[in-house]
């Protein structure tokens, strides 16, 4: 298969640098930084005190800095917490997001390089890079984000504040165990108490899922109705897919939103718990 690509609209990029840019964000973020390399990057997010979801991004490490691929409309907050939490730590944070596009790529294998790597949320969306603005990628195939974007939705991949609502969504709900979003052996984090306690006691009620429809899609926010009844929300979409948050005692339910009915999806890589007494 023939190598292609997208550049990913709306995303923004941090530059993270000093002795402590490590030790800083590893008190800070669900994943575990030192797992980030010049060619192997970390999929994370920034959470609440109270565990609930700020904002998502990669992290890359590049030479002595790191960089982080993250919404261009979430940068703004998430660069003033971290200057508010830095205090003495040698860290600088610089939005550089004027130097760099961030491409998806997919086709053949690719050996990554410096400022490549492999998605690290799912082995079917390719590779991630960071580009000079406007380089583009050579020998490869530029397509629409649109097609990215119904991969993405297909296989059930939340993409920030399209699909998770800040200061509410946990994390555990949006796959972000399965989708290697969340290290548990990498000590405290900020939120983690939350996010450790719904995954040893399966506390799950409902989950973010791709859902097919029967025409066109509903705004984002439209409520999923089951009968009489409110059970989830429609987030992002793409064609005929969206991605929907629905309560797990509602998936096989007739459900609809605004009229269009619609049939929940489960991913192979998702994995659902017996709730525990």
């Amino acid at each position: 298969m023939p190598l292609s690509y997208c550049v990913l609209p709306e995303r923004g990029v941090l530059k993270i640098s000093g002795e402590d840019r490590v030790t800083f964000l590893q008190g800070l973020i669900s994943n575990d930084v030192t797992k980030a390399s010049e060619t192997s990057g970390i999929y994370s997010a920034f959470l609440t005190p109270q565990g609930k979801f700020i904002c998502d991004f990669f992290i890359l490490g590049h030479g002595d800095s790191l960089l982080v691929d993250i919404a261009a409309d979430a940068l703004p907050a998430f660069k003033k917490k971290l200057t508010m939490f830095k205090l003495r730590a040698d860290v600088k944070i610089d939005d550089i997001s004027e130097d760099y596009d961030v491409l998806a790529i997919f086709g053949d294998a690719y050996a990554p390089k410096s400022g490549f790597y492999a998605d690290p949320r799912h082995n079917d969306m390719g590779w991630r890079a960071f580009v000079s603005k406007g380089a583009g990628f050579d020998g490869a195939e530029e397509v629409p984000f649109a097609d990215y974007d119904l991969k993405r939705i297909q296989l059930g991949l939340p993409d920030g504040a399209r699909d998770m609502t800040p200061e509410k969504s946990i994390l555990l709900e949006n796959g972000f165990d399965e989708l290697n979003g969340v290290d548990w052996n990498k000590g405290c984090y900020m939120g983690q108490e939350l996010t450790a306690r719904t995954k040893y006691r399966a506390l799950i009620k409902k989950r973010l899922f791709p859902v097919k429809l029967e025409g066109d899609a509903p705004e984002s926010g439209t409520a999923i109705i089951a009968g009489d009844k409110s059970v989830g929300e429609i987030h992002s979409s793409q064609g005929a897919y969206a991605l929907a948050t629905v309560k797990l005692d509602a998936v096989e339910e007739a459900l609809t939103a605004n009229g269009v009915a619609l049939t929940v999806t489960k991913p192979d890589w998702m994995v659902i718990p017996e709730p525990k007494e």
